[in-house]
Parts: C-alpha cells; structure tokens; sequence
C-alpha cells in the first residue's frame, strides 16, 4: 500500500516586537556646568588649601591640649608650651648660643608672640668675660631688641669685687633694663655668708649706676635662702614647665619658663621668659 500522506506542520505565527528608538542623550543643563566649574576653581586654588591646612593646625592643636591647662599652650614655631595672659616676651642668652643673628630673632613670630626683650650675659665671678658679651650687647639694640646685663654671682668671691667687674664690662646706659645678679648656687658658703656678699654687690652697683639691680634665681633657692632678706628688690624667677609661677606677682618682673626654647636665629635651645606688665610697665622699668 503506498504511504499514507503526512500533513505538513503548522507554522509558528512570529510575533514582532515594536522598535524601541534610543532616545538621544539630553545636554547638560548650563547652570549646573557653571556650578562644576566653579567648584573645580576653588578645589584647585591654593587658597582653598591654605584654608584647609589652617584648620587642620587648628585642630591638631586643639587636640595635642585637649585636657590640659587652658592657661599653658603649644607654640609650634617655638616648640615650647607658653603661658598664656601674657603679652611680652623675652629670651636670655650666653656664649653657649654662639653667634646669634639677632635681625633674624626680632622677626620671629607666631600669633601674638614674638621677642621683644633679650638678657645678655655679661661676667662670672671676678674674671670671667662672656666671649660673646660685646657682640650680643651691639648687636641685639641695633635689631630693635630691649636689652639688660647679667652677671653669674659666686658667693666664694668677694660681693663688692665682683660688682667693679661687672661695671668694667659693662656701660649701663638709657633705655637699657636694670642690671641683674645672677645667683643659683651656695657654693659651699653658709647662707649667712652669701647673703652679706649677694647684698654688697647689691649696694655697690645701685650706688654706681642709680638703677636698682634684678635678682635671678630659681624658685627653690628664693624660697630657702632669699625670701625676706631681699624684699626690696625685683625678681627674675626661673621655674620650668609650669602653666603658673607658684609666686605673689606682686614680687616679680620676669618669670624664665622654659629652657629648651628653639628661635630662629640661634643654633641653640635658648630660655624662654615672660615679662609680668605690659607694654607701659616694661618702658617704665628701663633706665631713664
């Protein structure tokens, strides 16, 4: 029999899907270009960077005091902590800070801080010149810098000596500050003994120059040996690291606190000084 005749599949109706046109991208809108332009100017200036790293100093100091004396703060340039509620400021120095560029020490500056006073060794006991006295008394006035001499006090020598030394040396004239006497040590004398050889210097070099000298001393040796021998005369106290002199203010004109003061101009740490006035009471201490 012949075969049977198959019947041809049906075909699948295709369904077409409809063209979807693409749609053409819409411009940018010109306000917002002009908006990014502006934004990418002040990303790209050097005063957007200056604000920002302004802040950033800001913040860091905040967070390097952050629970400490709100009275006592980090002076980066320095790299000293300050006491605050004190406007003038002063260094003191001596052959060990070398030559010293002291144009270099007027124009150093952070914030309300710069140097305005400088004390100058000057003698040491009954032959000792500072190498460097000469140079730093010319030149630290001709920088615009207030200045005062000092001599190292040695209780051992004779106290009306050493003050015809330190006179040899050094000529007193206007507008300096006062002459200072530095004594920090017994020496191996009796308190008794240095105490009569302290005031004759004292004496003589008042009734020589007219001024009445500064006693410096460190906060421990006034306490056991000077106060209330030498109640008429102004101190220069030093006391280090501390956000607060433990001193009536009423008993001193300078405060030395800190030692390891670094200052443009100097290739040594240097001591660091606060002067208890202002501007008024500092003019009124130098020689008329």
């Amino acid at each position: 029999m012949p075969p049977i005749p198959k019947k041809p599949a049906p075909k699948k109706s295709i369904i077409r899907k409809p063209s979807v046109r693409k749609k053409k991208p819409q411009p940018f809108p010109t306000k917002w270009k002009v908006a990014l332009a502006g934004l990418l100017l002040i990303l790209l200036s050097p005063f957007y960077y200056g604000y920002v790293l302004n802040g950033f100093v800001a913040t860091w100091r905040w967070i390097k005091d952050w629970g400490q004396d709100p009275n006592y703060r980090t002076y980066e340039s320095f790299n000293i902590k300050i006491p605050k509620n004190y406007t003038i400021h002063g260094i003191d120095v001596s052959y060990y800070q070398g030559k010293i560029n002291w144009q270099q020490v007027k124009t150093m500056k952070e914030d309300d801080v710069n140097i305005r006073f400088a004390f100058i060794k000057a003698t040491e006991g009954l032959l000792q010149v500072d190498p460097y006295f000469q140079r730093n008394w010319r030149e630290a006035p001709k920088a615009g810098i207030i200045c005062g001499a000092y001599h190292f006090f040695r209780p051992k020598r004779n106290g009306k000596s050493q003050a015809k030394f330190f006179l040899q040396v050094v000529n007193i004239e206007k507008g300096d500050l006062p002459p200072v006497v530095d004594i920090e040590s017994l020496d191996g004398v009796s308190p008794l003994k240095m105490r009569a050889e302290l005031a004759d210097f004292l004496n003589y070099v008042e009734m020589k120059t007219k001024v009445r000298p500064i006693i410096y001393t460190g906060l421990k040796f006034y306490e056991d040996y000077l106060d209330g021998s030498f109640d008429d005369y102004s101190l220069w106290i030093a006391h280090y690291y501390q956000p607060k002199l433990r001193l009536d203010k009423s008993r001193w004109k300078f405060w030395q606190h800190s030692d390891k003061a670094k200052i443009n101009g100097i290739g040594h740490v240097v001591d660091f000084n606060a002067f208890n006035g202002d501007s008024v009471a500092l003019e009124q201490l130098r020689n008329p």
